[in-house]
């Protein structure tokens, strides 16, 4: 199983300054980090989680995925169950309709690596309960396949669906037997559509350390410990620039072209790339890799902000022999490393309101609710804090004059239909849920509804307004805001999430009126 050698960075060219510059730039920057790795001349010299983060938290890695996809295909070709210039269609008579339009039925497996297809966007997303794999054979195409770079997910998935319909495997699963002496995680795993297809363009869900590695293996063209896994040749077309991607690109490291589910970048190198900050930036030119798990989703440019910081703050001070060694900065870099933890909202953590608020119930207009296709309704809300004092460590009241950080609790109510609901059955009942938040700190708990941990904490905007954000940290990564402002009597919320695909009762505005204290 492959294994990297722990290192400090100096004997691997690079110094530990720079490591803590490229920390504290990302922390000024606020980019929500959950781990980095840097991996130079084969040794790993940097390692860092960011609480409640650890080394064998699984995290999702979004489109990084693509790239795990690409390399199945690879290794299919490779067996000669496929040619990458196969039409699409070959493989799933069952899928394609009998009137098939002409570019869909030229589309071949090559174009489909290369995000060239004959589709402008992702096709299962204009109707998620329609069969994945069929939408990208009967959505109507937009242009010729082969000719523009359009970034679809569907095309992944469905050569994620070719993978598994060929190996008779989960695409995961074939991809740890073929390439075993890797070591990939037993925690590792891939989210599945809902009709039993790996998500092949977005669906994995494994450790930082499958990352480092899964690169390493690009990086060394397939072979590891002297046994060539998959062609090198394939390798080498999959990460060179295949296609351009300036005309779509939203920030400048994703305008440097694409090959087969690999991105270029600026530094004449390749990155397998996943939403909200989920990288491996692999560098042949300074023989180092990076990667990274976040959440920049909702933060604009902030996947370039890592790309920057690690592009200013670390590569031009690189050195291709040892460096004279520091104690003091290695050892500064260890603390650092060892106390890296996602950071709690900045700002007041006391107000005068709380002590009004805090175990008063506030009822929720009737009819009013967050934009919810589960049709759940809010009816309630309240608060409940404690603060720990100076003078005493546990302290169950909430104390103006408290000197410390605190705690809250939000409580919501939803009224939830009855399943199925009917005109003769139109009972609904009434589910109290909590968020547990920290006041200049984090706390962690289970998401309700959707049974996933969380990370939050809260905020005072103004003497008034009360803002608490939840950190997913689950097998969807995200986060859940809650802004409460209140007045003399009563309470108005905004509700927003940051997350692709769930937690959709968290959007919109919520008003309500004071009733007694509970």
């Amino acid at each position: 199983m492959l294994n990297f050698i722990r290192e400090i960075p100096e004997r691997a060219g690079v110094p530990s300054k720079c490591i803590v510059n490229f920390i504290e730039r990302l922390r000024k920057k606020e980019i929500p980090m959950h781990s980095f790795l840097l991996l130079r001349h084969d040794k790993l010299i940097a390692e860092g989680y960011y609480a409640p983060y650890q080394a064998d938290t699984p995290h999702r890695m979004f489109s990084i995925t693509k790239s795990f996809t690409s390399v199945a295909i690879g290794l299919l070709a490779d067996e000669g169950k496929l040619s990458l210039d196969d039409p699409i269609v070959r493989y799933f008579p069952d899928k394609v309709p009998a009137d098939v339009h002409p570019w869909i039925s030229a589309m071949t497996i090559r174009d489909m690596l290369m995000m060239r297809t004959c589709h402008a966007a992702t096709t299962y997303k204009r109707n998620l309960a329609s069969d994945w794999v069929e939408s990208f054979f009967t959505t109507p195409p937009t242009h010729p396949s082969g000719r523009f770079f359009h970034y679809d997910t569907s095309s992944a998935h469905t050569l994620c669906a070719l993978a598994e319909r060929l190996s008779g495997k989960n695409m995961l699963d074939y991809l740890k037997e073929k390439l075993s002496p890797l070591g990939l995680s037993d925690e590792s795993y891939l989210i599945s559509d809902p009709f039993g297809v790996s998500m092949g363009g977005s669906g994995l869900v494994a450790v930082p350390m499958d990352l480092l590695k899964f690169g390493y293996f690009i990086y060394q063209e397939g072979k590891i410990e002297g046994t060539q896994l998959l062609s090198a040749s394939y390798l080498k077309e999959a990460v060179k620039n295949q296609t351009a991607t300036i005309v779509s690109a939203p920030i400048p490291s994703e305008a440097c072209g694409y090959g087969y589910q690999f991105w270029r970048n600026e530094k004449n190198g390749y990155v397998c790339y996943g939403m909200g900050g989920q990288l491996i930036i692999v560098l042949p030119e300074y023989d180092m890799i990076c990667v990274t798990t976040a959440d920049t989703q909702g933060i604009g440019g902030g996947n370039q902000v890592i790309y920057d910081a690690l592009y200013e703050e670390i590569l031009p001070f690189l050195s291709e022999k040892s460096l004279t060694e520091k104690p003091q900065e290695p050892q500064l870099l260890s603390v650092m490393l060892s106390k890296l933890q996602i950071a709690p909202l900045k700002g007041a953590v006391h107000s005068v309101c709380a002590d009004k608020i805090s175990g008063r119930t506030f009822e929720i207009q009737k009819k009013q609710t967050a934009s919810s296709p589960a049709q759940r309704k809010f009816t309630k809300i309240h608060l409940e804090f404690s603060y720990l004092n100076k003078d005493d460590n546990c302290s169950d009241s909430f104390s103006r004059s408290a000197d410390g950080p605190g705690a809250g609790t939000l409580y919501f109510t939803l009224e939830e239909p009855s399943t199925p609901l009917t005109e003769e059955n139109a009972a609904v009942t009434e589910t109290e849920y909590a968020v547990s938040f920290g006041l200049g700190t984090l706390m962690t708990g289970i998401f309700p509804i959707y049974q996933m941990a969380y990370a939050a904490s809260g905020v005072w905007l103004s003497e008034n307004t009360l803002y608490i954000k939840a950190h997913i940290i689950d097998e969807y990564v995200g986060s859940v805001h809650f802004e409460l402002s209140f007045g003399d009597n009563d309470i108005a919320v905004f509700l927003k999430k940051q997350e692709e695909s769930l937690f959709e009762e968290f959007q919109g505005h919520l008003n309500g009126t004071g009733t007694t204290d509970i």
